[in-house]
């Protein structure tokens, strides 16, 4: 590992020690900004950004006690420097006292060199990771500040204000809406809001494990219990004890292993697959689907009691065609996004690709939309996104009032077939590439290959 460079704020009015130590610190490659009164250091820190102070105690005028005392007073933690102190035999209470204030240790003259580089090289290693911890709080907070969900219409604003007040409890939530109206956005939101967020969020796609080894990844199993079970293994809710669990899809989960699930939310208990002992865990269950639960019940497909119990706090998140006000807003974010992730200047859009892409019903809500912005970014030859830029490779082929002005002077057919001769084009040939960069999957590459008869 490279060692840690900073800057360094020295302060002392003896010039002789000023200068040896400025000299050592330069030789280990810091920046220094030299000082000879609490005065001028306090004029440096309002005009440059320094990651350590090392300060006398004993100068003329203001003491270095003293500044750090004000710099405790006027400025937060986050902005503050480390700060070493530089001190005299009998003023050793002084820098205790100033390591009470923020300090994160002295030194006690005289001294030698290499105590204060090693010194310094701790201290900047200690900003650093509390720079790093300050940017993932501010991160975060960031996040519960918008849950990371876009969105100006009362709809959205509706499911935002009911993800933090459940998010304040361990209530059972039931998140419902189409694919891609952004559920699992909504559940990391509340769990990230909660009291438990330092602890894990473990995601489970029930639609996407097969039926036979569902029961095993939620509940886990013990060894040989069935054929081919060499270890034994810790299930899901296991690993999100103290923590969520998403559970995706849960209209697909079938009866037998709803039964064992309803136990869980009664009970907060389960056995692992061959297990004679119960397993007690403290998790709160997020689910989510886009299927009609009450329906299910009344046909016998899903249990009355499960339902009853996961539909604690409903959340019913709305398509993208009901709260249409949010698509500009939505457009301007993953733009942004995608043109940071590709390095593309990507300046806007057309204002008539903006209003016909708010009149297209998008059936894949949100995911489709941002797909869509991807691959126009991606595929983009000017700063300005034109109608031109737009394809809508979308799971229907039904036509919608506000295509007409996307295409303008090319037909939608023509545009399907120029993104994909781009995308391989691009991709060398790879399908798998083609159809990551287009937000695609390759089944639906396949599909579009076919349709057009392209080789």
């Amino acid at each position: 590992m490279s060692p840690i460079r900073g800057t360094v704020l020295l302060v002392d009015d003896e010039e002789k020690i000023l200068k040896r130590l400025g000299k050592a610190l330069r030789d280990e490659g810091h920046d220094v900004i030299e000082v000879t009164t609490a005065r001028q250091a306090q004029q440096q820190l309002g005009e440059k950004s320094v990651d350590l102070m090392v300060v006398d105690n004993l100068m003329p005028g203001m003491t270095g006690l003293e500044l750090i005392r004000e710099l405790a007073q006027t400025m937060s933690p986050s902005e503050r420097p480390q700060v070493l102190m530089m001190t005299a035999h009998a003023t050793v209470e002084s820098a205790i006292e100033a390591m009470k204030l923020g300090a994160l240790d002295y030194l006690q003259k005289p001294f030698e060199v290499d105590e204060l580089l090693a010194l310094v090289s701790h201290a900047l290693d200690h900003q650093r990771l509390r720079s790093e911890r300050q940017y993932l709080i501010s991160e975060r907070n960031a996040e519960f500040n918008q849950y990371g969900i876009v969105g100006r219409s009362r709809a959205m604003q509706d499911v935002i204000q009911r993800a933090e007040l459940v998010a304040k409890t361990k209530s059972t939530v039931l998140i419902t809406g189409e694919t891609g109206t952004g559920k699992e956005m909504v559940a990391r939101a509340i769990h990230d809001r909660s009291g438990q967020r330092d602890m894990p969020l473990i995601k489970v796609n029930c639609a996407a494990i097969p039926e036979a080894l569902l029961e095993s990844e939620l509940f886990g199993h013990v060894r040989g219990a069935f054929t081919g079970a060499m270890m034994t293994k810790r299930g899901k809710f296991a690993l999100a004890d103290g923590g969520s669990i998403f559970l995706d899809e849960i209209g697909t989960m079938m009866t037998a292993i709803q039964a064992k699930l309803l136990r869980v939310l009664q009970e907060r208990e389960f056995e692992p697959l061959g297990a004679e002992r119960t397993q007690r865990i403290d998790v709160r269950v997020i689910a989510a689907t886009n299927r009609d639960l009450k329906q299910m019940v009344a046909e016998g497909k899903f249990q009355e009691d499960l339902y009853y119990r996961l539909n604690v706090i409903p959340i019913e998140i709305p398509p993208l065609r009901a709260r249409r006000e949010d698509i500009p807003v939505l457009v301007e974010h993953f733009v942004e996004k995608h043109r940071q992730r590709t390095g593309k200047r990507i300046d806007r859009l057309e204002d008539e690709v903006v209003k016909a892409l708010e009149r297209y019903d998008w059936p894949g809500n949100v995911r489709e939309l941002e797909n869509t912005i991807e691959r126009a970014v991606v595929l983009a030859t000017t700063s300005v996104i034109s109608a031109a830029s737009i394809s809508l490779l979308g799971a229907t082929s039904a036509p919608s009032p506000g295509l007409p002005s996307l295409r303008l002077h090319q037909n939608l057919e023509w545009v399907e077939r120029e993104t994909i001769r781009r995308a391989l084009e691009q991709s060398g040939g790879v399908k798998k590439d083609a159809a990551e960069q287009m937000g695609i999957s390759q089944r639906a590459l396949s599909y579009y290959l076919a349709k057009y008869r392209i080789d």
